[in-house]
C-alpha cells in the first residue's frame, strides 16, 4: 500500500500546486475551490493508504529489491459469476434518472434498492458461522 499511498501523495500536491498557480492566474474562485477539493479528496484517499500500509505486512510491491516470482500465489477469490454489479448498477442508474428529473418518490425507492442490491454484493458468499 506505500506505493498506492505516494502516488495520491504526488497527486495531492499536483492537485493543490495547481489550485495555487491556477488561483493566481486565473482569478476564478470556482476553478480554484475545484482543485482545493479535488486535492483534498485526493488527501484523504492517500491518508486512508498510509493508514492502512502501517497494519499490513509488506507486499512485493512495496520492496524494491523484490523479484516477480514473490508476487506469485493465490490472490484472493473473485466471484466467478455475479449478477449483483448489474443489479447495483441498475439501481444507481435509477437513481441518477430520479436526480435528474427530480422525482422524489423514485429517488426514495432507487436509494433502498442501491442499498439492497449493494449489501447483496456484499454478502453474496457470506456464510452463518454455524453453518458448515
Amino acid at each position: 500500500m506505500k506505493v498506492e499511498a505516494r502516488l495520491f501523495d504526488v497527486t495531492t500536491g499536483f492537485f493543490f500546486l495547481s489550485a495555487i498557480v491556477y488561483g493566481l492566474w486565473a482569478g476564478e474562485a470556482v476553478g480554484t475551490v475545484a482543485l482545493i477539493l479535488t486535492g483534498g479528496l485526493s488527501l484523504i484517499v492517500g491518508s486512508y493508504f498510509h493508514f492502512i500500509a502501517r497494519r499490513l505486512e509488506q507486499r512485493p510491491e512495496d520492496n524494491p529489491d523484490a523479484e516477480v516470482s514473490d508476487g506469485a500465489g493465490e490472490l484472493g477469490f473473485f466471484s466467478p459469476g455475479s449478477y449483483w454489479p448489474v443489479a447495483v448498477a441498475a439501481s444507481a442508474a435509477l437513481a441518477g434518472f430520479a436526480m435528474a428529473f427530480w422525482q422524489v418518490w423514485l429517488l426514495v425507492i432507487a436509494v433502498v434498492l442501491v442499498l439492497f442490491t449493494v449489501g447483496g454484493l456484499v454478502f453474496e458468499y457470506h456464510t452463518r458461522p454455524d453453518a458448515e
